[in-house]
Formats: structure tokens, sequence, C-alpha cells
């Protein structure tokens, strides 16, 4: 049992080692998704339709949370930029991330519904999968065995600190 899986816990370890890297470099971005870093500016002129609401601004400029600041002069302010009504032009400034990056954490924070959501559920199964196979690379009863199952034990008490303090 112990030399199978060794053999298991190597091979799905190569497997997974693009999606690892892939998960923490996602994961580093997703810590810092409240601020700037990382992020690059975009800026975009759109020019509306005619038949484009006031009320409806919002939305024809897939804007989330879309509130406008003041109206001066035809001008429409807001957080990403301005409107003139009478060219009916927006100019917005969005900050995201750079191609590569926002689709990693999309990946990362993949619900139910996407298409990819097996990926995540297989990952995460691959994951606890290292964590049971650990246990059965070492003989129970060498000492580095009996450290393991410490360091284990430490891990976990620190994960249980984190959550709940």
């Amino acid at each position: 049992m112990h030399k199978k899986m060794r053999v298991f816990h190597r091979y799905l370890g190569f497997f997974l080692g693009g999606i690892m890297a892939v998960y923490a470099i996602s994961g580093i971005v997703l810590i810092f998704r409240n601020n700037d870093t990382f992020k690059v500016e975009n800026h975009e002129v759109i020019v509306l339709d005619q038949e484009t609401p006031l009320e409806e601004l919002g939305k024809a400029l897939e804007i989330k949370r879309f509130e406008v600041e003041k109206t001066e002069n035809n001008i429409v302010y807001f957080k990403e930029g301005t409107y003139d009504i009478a060219t009916r032009t927006a100019n917005i400034t969005r900050v995201e991330l750079p191609y590569a990056l926002d689709k990693m954490t999309h990946l990362h924070k993949a619900t139910s519904d996407r298409p990819l959501a097996f990926l995540n559920i297989f990952f995460g199964l691959s994951l606890f999968f290292f964590v049971v196979s650990s246990f059965w690379m070492f003989i129970p009863k060498s000492s580095i065995f009996k450290k393991g199952l410490y360091f284990s034990l430490a891990g976990l008490v620190l994960a249980l600190v984190l959550i709940f303090v």
C-alpha cells in the first residue's frame, strides 16, 4: 500500500504542478483584489444610441454599482468617468487586471454554474488526496512519521486559530 500511494502521490503531483502554479498565482492576486495592485488602467470612449435614457446609463456602459456623482453643463460625472449628454459620448477609465490574470482569478473563483467548475472540484479532491496519501509516505513507527503528525497537528491548529480568532 505504501508503494502504490507513493506512486499515485508522485504522478498526481506532477500532473497538477501547472494547475497548482495557476491557483497559487491567482490566490496571491485575489488577496489584493480590494486595491489596484496588479491592475492596469484602460481608457475607453463609447458613443451611445440616442434612445439610451439617462436612467439606463450604467447598464449601457456595463458598469456595476453605477452612481451619478453630479451633472453640470450637460456633463454627467460618475466614478469611472464622464458622459456628455449632447454628443452621447462617454469617457471611461476602467481599472482591471491584465487579461491572463483576470482569466486565472475567474478560474479560481469558479462557481457550480461555470463550465470549468469540475476542474475546481477535481483540484480540491486532489489536494485532499495529497493530505491523506502523505501519511502513507513513511512507515508509521518511524520517527519521521511521528514528527510529521506533530507538524500536521500544528498546521491544523494554526488554520483553526486563523479562522476563528
